[in-house]
């Protein structure tokens, strides 16, 4: 690891620990936990490593491998405003952490994330592994649950991006070999071992070369027009309802959806059709992997990709590009773009015997399109990992 050598080459000295968080890839589940939606998942064997020590005088100094500005800041006194930058989602964690225990100790270290970011839930895997070494060095014990609400609370309260608890909850209940089925309005899971029938399965990363970020996307407008049509709904049906941001899909039957959705404005209606049609994929997903049928669950989530496409509106063209090209490569059993789709990451679950003809084939075609992009767009194979262990 980069963040070892470096960390060596500044402080003369090896580092107490290296914390660690995996990305996340959500085949089938997409743009639903806000809503209190069922998701699919699984951890990946890449993420983010921090390399640190204990400073006994609380300030946090942490330099990343991937941006040039240093985050440096006391653990007693962050800035309680987002500064805009990368060092937000750290800022942000002390914050919440503290909220819940006192914090006296900060530590000074070296990040470094394992592939490119966007779409994989790079955010949160910053978070829960700077979390995770924060807590080591102030001796503090987190439960699962406690590490994936600090986590969200920071994205959410602090960095203002209005995402579920998706992403987090990968980072901590996944575990390798298995598919994580998730209700997010309750967190109850099941971790869905592999079938040993099951044909040989492996996941690959096609990173668009354009890096994303949430805050100024569309995405939280996306969570607010799924809000709107969960509150227009529960109107039209005459139905209890109370605050505003309170308002989610999953709280109005489908039958009450299918009954008004007509009445709703288009765009809140397409938003409001892909959840429903992404919960039932997500539970026709869960019993295909459960009997071993990939082509089946594949399949289910070529079409969460194309729902995103055509109903939640998201994808930018390379993204967009990138899915129409997996459509017609052989050896790909489903894929989407990963996270919310702005810019960043694509995903599929391939066959491994395909994988050299996937990567020169998946790359012909998008250069073909993007040539300006050849020097940035790269391909990745990766397993199934386990999630953080608290």
């Amino acid at each position: 690891m980069r963040c070892v050598d470096v960390f060596e080459e500044t402080y003369h000295a090896p580092p107490l620990g290296v914390a660690f968080a995996p990305y996340r890839i959500c085949p089938i589940g997409a743009h639903s936990d806000h809503q209190y939606g069922k998701v699919t998942g699984f951890a990946i064997d890449k993420g983010i490593h921090i390399a640190y020590n204990p400073k006994q005088n609380g300030v946090v100094e942490l330099r990343s491998l991937n941006f040039p500005k240093r985050a440096q800041f006391h653990v007693s006194n962050t800035p309680e405003v987002r500064q805009d930058d990368w060092a937000d989602y750290l800022r942000g964690a002390t914050i919440m952490l503290s909220r819940r225990h006192p914090l006296s100790i900060g530590l000074s270290g070296v990040i470094e994330g394992s592939l490119p970011i966007g779409g994989l839930s790079s955010s949160a895997s910053v978070i829960i592994a700077f979390l995770t070494a924060l807590c080591k060095v102030n001796e503090i014990k987190l439960s699962e649950m406690e590490m994936i609400m600090t986590a969200l609370a920071a994205e959410n309260e602090y960095v203002g991006v209005s995402c579920g608890k998706l992403d987090q909850s990968c980072e901590i209940f996944s575990r390798k070999g298995h598919l994580l089925y998730l209700d997010t309005m309750d967190d109850s899971y099941e971790l869905i071992a592999q079938h040993p029938d099951m044909k040989p399965c492996k996941i690959a990363i096609f990173f668009s070369g354009v890096e994303r970020a949430l805050v100024g996307s569309k995405f939280n407008m996306r969570v607010d027009e799924c809000k709107s049509a969960a509150y227009a709904l529960m109107a039209f049906e005459d139905m209890e309802y109370g605050k505003f941001e309170e308002a989610r899909l999953r709280g109005v039957p489908h039958e009450v959806y299918e009954k008004h959705k007509n009445k709703l404005p288009e765009s809140w209606r397409r938003r409001a059709e892909h959840w429903y049609t992404e919960y039932a994929r997500v539970e026709a997903g869960a019993e295909a992997w459960r009997r071993g049928d990939i082509e089946a669950y594949g399949k289910l989530s070529f079409e969460s990709g194309s729902s995103s496409i055509y109903n939640y509106e998201t994808g930018s063209p390379e993204l967009k590009k990138l899915y129409d090209i997996m459509l017609t490569t052989d050896g790909i059993y489903g894929g989407r773009f990963c996270g919310a789709g702005f810019r960043g990451c694509s995903m599929a679950l391939i066959d491994p015997a395909y994988e050299d003809g996937i990567r020169q084939y998946v790359t012909k075609e998008y250069i073909k399109e993007f040539p300006a992009l050849a020097d940035t767009f790269s391909v990745h194979f990766c397993e199934s990992a386990d999630g953080v262990r608290m």
